[in-house]
């Protein structure tokens, strides 16, 4: 495999169509979902991390700031007919905050198990960090991503939960601050 490279930007930036094309092709298009269903409301607000190989996109990934007044709950996508997914316990039970949240993380199936993922996830947690002094971060895992977050220091907080049409989920957590 060629050297994959690692950036970010925002937030206050959106993504390129190149951007959103990999997020769709990984996360929405398998499921059935049309296109636009990878966008959400929040995106100018976010950093988002890609992963390159030569000029192609191969993976993305996206962190936020979870208000202060919000206890994570949210409409799995931007499109009609979206299922909100369940708070943080956490959120609603102790003083985890700052608080992020990763959201829309994948790799294109010809990329994965090349570390890829765990370079996109260490940049967003890294710019997390420094950018929104984020001292905690959730994220809603996939059944089939759970292994991949528990082995780069997350863990299961919250029963698990199905989102209609995407499957089976577990909300997740990490302290970050003694990440770096």
């Amino acid at each position: 495999m060629s050297e994959v490279n690692i950036h970010s930007f925002g937030p206050k930036k959106m993504p390129n169509e190149a951007y959103y094309d990999c997020r769709y092709k990984i996360l929405r298009e398998p499921l059935g979902f049309l296109p636009g269903s990878e966008i959400l409301n929040d995106d100018a607000e976010a950093i988002h991390a890609f992963a390159t190989v030569g000029s192609e996109i191969v993976g993305v990934g996206r962190i936020h700031l979870i208000p202060s007044e919000s206890d994570g709950s949210q409409p799995d996508h931007a499109g009609p007919g979206a299922a909100i997914c369940p708070p943080f316990s956490p959120l609603i039970t102790s003083n985890a905050r700052p608080a992020v949240q990763i959201r829309q993380m994948g790799v294109l199936a010809s990329n994965q198990r090349h570390g890829t993922g765990s370079k996109i996830l260490k940049k967003l947690e890294q710019e997390a960090f420094s950018q929104f002094g984020a001292k905690y971060g959730f994220l809603q895992a996939r059944e089939n991503a759970v292994q991949f977050y528990q082995s780069q220091g997350w863990t299961i907080i919250d029963e698990p939960y199905t989102i209609p049409k995407i499957g089976l989920h577990y909300s997740m957590m990490k302290p970050l601050e003694s990440s770096f």
